[in-house]
């Protein structure tokens, strides 16, 4: 379980291919590394993985060819990630609930400057596209930010210059793909609702 506040940006150095995906080494530049254990989860972009080896500042990841078809982000070498280090029970949660399991990649339509601040604009896949709420929680390449309009499929987010510079959306443009995570609450909520149809049918 992660918050969705971004730790670290780090730059995948190195990619192997293997029988049925990719092993990845990171260097994670400024994360704080001295808790993490081989079997730790670390997020890269909003997708959790498991650390196999660590070598100083580079951590070694395998990925699996299911993620890489779900993904986006973690098959270009030299390529920048968001890093986050699973929470503690203790930990404070700066921003939601974060499950590091990718729900869809979205296109970018619009990254602009207004005023200090950019706006960001994105379209959801129709499967996940619902679940996007104004001023609810959404994960962007594993950041948690606000959604400030939804608009059919699109949805529209506010970057303060803080969140551009320690993280790999300051990149994004007209175009580029991103992973997207729904809030876990509106995940379960739908569950909900939809057993609780299901129920009222089989009832005479």
């Amino acid at each position: 379980m992660f918050s969705g506040i971004v730790a670290a940006c780090g730059r995948i150095e190195r990619i192997e291919p293997l029988a049925d995906g990719l092993r990845l080494t990171v260097d994670t530049a400024g994360l704080d590394l001295a808790d993490v254990q081989i079997g730790d989860s670390i997020a890269n972009s909003g997708v959790c993985l498991t650390v196999i080896e660590r070598d100083g500042p580079r951590v070694r990841f395998d990925v699996s060819r299911e993620t890489l078809n779900c993904t986006v982000g973690l098959d270009v070498e030299g390529g920048e990630v968001n890093l986050e280090k699973a929470l503690q029970l203790s930990d404070r949660l700066g921003g939601h609930l974060v499950t590091g399991h990718v729900d869809g990649v979205g296109e970018v339509l619009k990254f602009a400057p207004i005023g200090e601040s950019h706006e960001l604009v994105i379209r959801a896949p129709g499967a996940i596209a619902g679940y996007i709420a104004k001023k609810g929680s959404v994960t962007v390449n594993g950041v948690s930010l606000t959604v400030n309009r939804v608009e059919g499929p699109d949805f529209s987010i506010n970057l303060i210059p803080h969140t551009v510079a320690v993280t790999n959306l300051k990149h994004l443009k007209a175009g580029s793909r991103v992973n997207l995570e729904i809030d876990l609450i509106a995940r379960y909520v739908e569950r909900m609702l939809a057993w609780r149809e299901e129920e009222s049918k089989d009832k005479p």
